[in-house]
């Protein structure tokens, strides 16, 4: 006898809970996890790892792993310097036009989107070393400010050019370390001998440092082809820092020097045992922590400058 389609439709929807149901049951059993920082097997239930020893619920690495879930799969913390420091320089944009109105915005090519220099210092700008030693978070918040649009998109054109190679060679948490670490030794020097500045080319130029690091000792063609050409991006930058006043060649120098340091600390591949992964996830946060909190500070110090 035929069945009806709505007697059909009842007994597969009967059938499609009864499947449901059994699949449910089994997937409330429990299942192996697997450790964030070594990626090894790790049974159900448990709070460490046995191979690395790392905590699978609070420790660096599994935090690392659920931020990753909304960051990009490739270059991540290239991707999230960008957009902090585009948007760092957006809100300083606003401040301008509230603080100066349009005509506060400057004109002509170097000029055109410029930020108003109080907006600049409330931030936190890098001053000459008497302040800058009583207020050292100005050395990392200088690294995602900026003065124009121009100075920003060439920054950001050269990051994204160059951070994505070194990131993939010294994974994404040692690449924001060298990052954030050449920044500071560029202001370090660049405050030390009386300058105001802002900008991440001290950094910039430390991953160029690292990378020279990287060439450094080896005679392969590639190696030898990659080091003549970061020469000549380095003698390019230097003229152009003769050439064009307002130009902080101390934060280039100081940047560069520390990130060739780096270089030569760091092996240039990514983490590969459990202890260099959880050193790399620790250095990638100190960094990250270091940025929130000195924007903190600067935030806290503009909004109450008498404290």
């Amino acid at each position: 006898m035929a069945l009806s389609p709505r007697t059909r439709w009842k007994i597969e929807r009967f059938f499609k809970n009864l499947g449901g149901s059994s699949a449910s049951s089994e997937s409330s059993q429990p299942r192996p996890q697997i450790c964030p920082a070594c990626r090894t097997l790790v049974g159900a239930g448990q709070t460490r790892c046995h191979n690395c020893g790392a905590n699978m619920r609070f420790g660096m690495a599994a935090a690392s792993r659920s931020l990753g879930r909304f960051m990009p799969t490739t270059s991540p913390a290239s991707y999230a310097i960008l957009t902090f420091s585009c948007f760092v320089y957006a809100v300083t944009l606003l401040l301008t036009i509230r603080h100066a109105g349009f005509a506060g915005l400057g004109g002509g090519l170097f000029g055109f989107g410029g930020i108003d220099g109080e907006v600049l210092d409330r931030l936190g700008d890098s001053l000459p070393w008497n302040v800058n030693i009583v207020e050292p978070w100005r050395f990392i918040t200088a690294v995602f400010l900026h003065g124009s649009i121009l100075h920003i998109l060439f920054n950001m054109w050269v990051l994204m050019d160059v951070g994505p190679l070194i990131e993939e060679l010294y994974g994404s948490a040692r690449y924001l370390f060298m990052y954030v670490v050449a920044g500071i030794g560029g202001y370090v020097v660049s405050s030390f001998v009386g300058n105001r500045s802002v900008g991440g080319s001290g950094a910039l130029l430390g991953l160029i440092g690292v990378l020279l690091a990287m060439t450094m000792g080896r005679r392969s063609a590639g190696m030898q082809m990659l080091r003549s050409s970061l020469i000549r991006w380095l003698i390019y930058i230097a003229v152009w820092g003769l050439l064009f006043p307002g130009i902080d060649n101390w934060a280039h120098g100081g940047g560069l020097v520390t990130g060739f340091i780096l270089g030569k600390i760091f092996a240039d591949r990514p983490p590969q045992t459990p202890q260099e992964v959880r050193l790399a996830y620790a250095l990638g946060w100190i960094a990250a922590l270091a940025v929130a909190a000195s924007f903190a500070m600067a935030l806290f110090t503009a909004l109450h400058p008498g404290a």
